[in-house]
């Protein structure tokens, strides 16, 4: 009876979280309501209060279950290919593929919370630029990784990692921001053509890279 009672509250969690993580991405963290939520789900409003204490209970939790998503869709589908620019290329076309195809109905979620609590002090604020540090380490690895095994034109310099990646992260954020905002899924093929002429620029065989990006089709 004790095993049932748990795996209910985990499903529930999960069904709260579901929701949380769709009405964040377009309404904001500071748009999330315990009651409001139970309300919209049928749930027990009691037993939503009782698996989150208080709405910054709520806000870190959808924020994290986000993160887990987010991994599901950019980060493990490339994490054992080889080593190499190829592999930066298909991390970077999945981020954009889990932007375009609306994985969060607005859009990237970090994007958005980003936005909402950047200048706002706080545990949410410090968890939020914690994701966001861990995926820009993430994506300097994995260029410095393409580095290490002979990638670059350039095999020793690894000053160039750091803005090599603020320059891709700043491609892929600025095409999520364009079709959010004006409805332009174009935006994404924009974006992937610079980040293939970023990388063949600095390739030791840029033949590897494709020349431009596959044409990218909006959800329908």
């Amino acid at each position: 009876m004790a095993d049932g009672r748990v795996e209910r509250g985990n499903q529930t969690r999960r069904t709260v979280l579901e929701r949380t993580m769709n009405v964040a991405s377009v309404d904001g963290l500071e748009g999330l309501s315990l009651r409001k939520i139970a309300a919209d789900l049928g749930l027990s409003k009691s037993g939503v209060f009782a698996l989150f204490g208080s709405k910054e209970d709520l806000q870190l939790a959808t924020l994290r279950a986000a993160v887990d998503v987010f991994v599901d869709q950019v980060v493990r589908p490339v994490r054992a290919e080889p080593a190499g620019l190829a592999k930066v290329w298909r991390m970077c076309k999945g981020w954009l593929d889990y932007s375009g195809r609306r994985v969060f109905p607005g859009g990237c979620f970090f994007y958005s919370v980003s936005a909402e609590f950047d200048a706002r002090p706080g545990p949410v604020r410090d968890e939020i630029a914690k994701v966001r540090s861990d995926w820009t380490r993430y994506v300097e690895r994995v260029l410095d990784e393409a580095r290490l095994a002979g990638g670059f034109r350039d095999a020793a310099d690894a000053s160039d990692v750091p803005q090599l990646a603020f320059e891709l992260i700043a491609l892929m954020e600025l095409a999520n921001a364009h079709s959010v905002l004006h409805g332009d899924p174009m935006a994404y093929e924009r974006a992937g053509r610079g980040i293939l002429g970023r990388l063949r620029a600095v390739a030791a065989a840029p033949d590897e890279l494709p020349e431009r990006p596959p044409a990218f089709t909006a959800p329908s």
